[in-house]
Formats: C-alpha cells, structure tokens, sequence
C-alpha cells in the first residue's frame, strides 16, 4: 500500500472550492460524469456513476473532508483527506490519499492531476477568473 501526497493552489475562494468538492452538480460539471455527493458525515457516495464509491468519515466545513475510497477491484478501501487552507484570495488544497494499492498507484496518482483535482482547479478558475 502507498500514499499520494499532492498540492494545489486555486484562484478561488475557500468557500467555492469546498462548494466543488461536495455539490453533485458542481462535481458532475467538472467531472464530466455522474456523481452523488453531500458534506454530511457518514454519507455515501459516488463518482462516475459508481466506478468510485465510498463515504465520508470527517467533514470540517471549508477546512477538512476525509473520505473512504473503494474501487470495485480494490480488496478494502483507501482513505482520502483533502485540508483547505485561505492563501490569500486563493486556496490550498492538499491532497492525501492513503493505502493506495501498489497495482493502482501511477493510474491512480495522475488520475488526481487528470480527472479529479486538475479539473477541479480548471473549472473554478475558468469559472470565477473569466
């Protein structure tokens, strides 16, 4: 098992990043795929009408949601954490996803950059900078 550290800084306000982290429909316009999703603690949900499922373990409003991820061909669930930090008018986010398997980690470390966080960070941007 291995753990994927990344960080992102986005022109976007705190409060508009945790908005596209938890909102379905923020979620499905920048994932391009369904998605069942709230900032509830203990709920469930999924990404990409169900590829990814899992439920939420911790949500701190605006600063902190840690998640259990589970792939339908993983044998036990990976743990997810993303921390919200103000940097100015921008925000940090930073990515910590935990007891990845070894068979997933290089698909699953640029997913992260490529259909997660990267088109999170571009649709905000898109979004609120044009």
């Amino acid at each position: 098992m291995k753990k994927i550290l990344q960080k992102y800084l986005i022109n976007a306000s705190i409060k508009s990043v945790w908005q596209a982290l938890v909102d379905s429909k923020m979620i499905e316009d920048w994932s391009g795929g369904p998605a069942k999703m709230s900032a509830i603690e203990t709920s469930e949900f999924s990404l990409w009408g169900g590829d990814i499922y899992g439920k939420n373990v911790e949500v701190f409003p605006n600063q902190k949601l840690v998640q259990e991820w589970q792939e339908k061909k993983w044998d036990k669930p990976s743990k997810v954490t993303f921390n919200l930090k103000s940097k100015g008018d921008k925000t940090e986010i930073e990515l910590i996803h935990e007891n990845v398997p070894d068979s997933s980690f290089k698909d699953i470390t640029l997913g992260w950059k490529d259909y997660y966080l990267g088109p999170l960070k571009k649709y905000l941007e898109d979004r609120f900078i044009s």
